[in-house]
């Protein structure tokens, strides 16, 4: 029997990259999982691989109306919910002097705003030893060239898991902030290149970039009852980049 044997988990962004390497592992652990995303094609290519313990559910975080939906169809078929994941995210760089409001919104309305309400509309579902995490980065904690909308926002995503573990006091649920660095994702293979994923792995004491996977494994410790007297804390899985 799985760890998370009979859990119903909510991974947003869990079509590609870390959430679906999440997603994988959950499953792999016994969870049913809803996957949430903006890309349809990705979406059924996910539910595809991942079998039947996988259900999509198109749409974002950032509008308020699609995590109803989100919720709705949790609701409708399982009643209750364990596990959320909030791990959708997105970043760009943009040095100072030449940042812009809109790039402000735009990152602050996903990472932020768009994590707040993740969660604060799953907790209706949610009850005693339920797990909500969230996704950080090494860039919160770290100062990093061109990136300081991104790592701003990702700070404050450190200091939601230390506000929200003081609000959900009495109700059994723990909420945990996980702390990836540079990870090879797809997507990150795409935009860096060899050369670019040689810089970011340079930079770590492992000499390496993460695999997705070892994040989703640090994904299902947060989420199962071997992490059940953590709650606020942060886990860097980041090669180290962050903690020296």
């Amino acid at each position: 029997m799985g760890k998370l044997e009979g859990k119903v988990a909510v991974i947003t962004g869990g079509a590609t990259g870390i959430g679906r390497a999440a997603a994988k592992r959950f499953i792999e652990e016994g969870a049913i999982v809803f996957i949430f995303g903006r890309r349809q094609a990705e979406l059924d290519a996910a539910v595809a691989d991942l079998g039947s313990n996988a259900r999509g559910v198109k749409g974002s975080i950032s509008d308020l109306a699609d995590l109803d939906r989100l919720y709705a169809a949790v609701k409708a078929e399982r009643g209750t919910l364990d596990i959320v994941f909030a791990n959708a995210g997105a970043g760009s760089p943009l040095p100072l002097g030449k940042i812009t409001a809109e790039h402000i919104d735009e990152t602050f309305d996903t990472n932020v705003k768009g994590t707040i309400f993740t969660i604060q509309k799953a907790l209706p579902l949610m009850g005693k030893g339920g797990s909500i995490i969230l996704t950080g980065s090494s860039a919160g904690t770290t100062g990093a060239p061109t990136m300081s909308v991104y790592s701003a926002s990702k700070a404050a995503v450190r200091n939601l898991a230390r506000t929200w573990a003081e609000d959900l006091k009495g109700t059994g649920i723990r909420v945990n902030v996980l702390s990836p660095g540079a990870t090879a994702t797809e997507l990150a293979k795409a935009a860096l290149g060899e050369e670019g994923q040689k810089v970011y792995a340079a930079m770590t004491p492992l000499q390496r970039m993460a695999d997705p996977a070892e994040i989703g494994a640090a994904a299902a410790f947060l989420a199962s009852d071997d992490s059940s007297f953590m709650t606020a804390s942060e886990l860097a899985v980041d090669g180290g980049l962050a903690q020296i």
